[in-house]
């Protein structure tokens, strides 16, 4: 992602658009961009600097965890913000600010159940038991007892 800094007035100047998914330059099989890198910046000059500020973001498909199931998880990032100083040459380069953000953006530990829309058939879930805690019994209710019959030398 390339700015012309002959090209931005002394007010600033607004830019959106796109830019291939290459340009995050990932390799591994669990991270696969489904789409464009899709950016909507401010970006101005001052004090020997160009500053961008924006929103950026890209759909990457993911791995679940918890079932293995591949899901596409939006990796946008509403409060962009960046500064890159000047070095003389015509154009910026803000290819690096935007991938570190964006791979920032992604979740450690990737759930395909994330917003709430699909239940991980992974996961366990209570709610969804074929037995209620009240219909078990008493032994496997007791997750601690085991612990309780330790006995430590101090």
């Amino acid at each position: 992602m390339k700015i012309h800094i002959l090209q931005i007035p002394a007010d600033g100047k607004h830019i959106e658009g796109e830019d291939p998914n290459t340009i995050l330059d990932l390799h591994e099989k669990e991270l696969r961009p489904v789409g464009p890198v899709h950016y909507s910046l401010d970006v101005g000059l001052s004090d020997g600097g160009l500053w961008a500020t924006g929103e950026v973001g890209v759909d990457i498909e993911l791995q679940c965890v918890k079932c293995l199931e591949r899901f596409v998880f939006p990796a946008d990032v509403e409060d962009f913000a960046c500064q890159v100083e000047l070095t003389g040459n015509e154009m910026v380069d803000l290819t690096d600010p935007v991938r570190e953000d964006i791979l920032l953006a992604l979740p450690a530990h990737p759930h395909c159940d994330w917003n709430g829309v699909k239940v991980c058939p992974g996961a366990f879930h209570p709610a969804l038991s074929e037995t209620s805690a009240e219909e078990q019994p008493a032994e496997s209710r007791d997750v601690w007892g085991a612990l309780d019959q330790l006995k430590l030398n101090q």
